[in-house]
């Protein structure tokens, strides 16, 4: 039987802390979340930061299980957690807001509270 889902480790083990998380923390965010990391790489999330813009305010916690791209503008400080980011992206977002690992948010908050999943 072939293998299937992703090959890289570090998606393996992170998808994995996050079940183990949802479970022991009875937050059903993190069980969604890996769900959407387990997907194939062509149906991976990616967001660009006029929809983060569009859909948060001032403050806000948000993740996004996929890929940031720098396309757009971000006009307020907000918190973003995400798998991947591109270049552009992390150096438009760490000007006005702040930049963040999911796991490390995972950490920070254990039951989700107030995270908002951008998709």
């Amino acid at each position: 039987m072939k293998r299937t889902g992703s090959t890289n480790i570090h998606l393996r083990r992170m998808i994995s802390e996050l079940k183990k998380a949802a479970v022991k923390n009875e937050a059903n965010i993190w069980r969604r979340v890996a769900e959407i990391l387990e997907k194939p790489s062509r149906q991976r999330v990616r967001v660009n930061l006029s929809r983060i813009n569009r859909y948060t305010k001032e403050g806000d916690i948000v993740i996004v299980p996929g890929k940031v791209l720098g396309s757009g503008t971000l006009d307020h400080s907000v918190t973003v957690a995400a798998w991947n980011f591109s270049e552009n992206a992390y150096k438009k977002i760490s000007k006005i807001g702040k930049v963040i690992t999911i796991k490390k948010l995972l950490e920070e908050n254990p039951k989700g509270s107030g995270v908002k999943i951008i998709v």
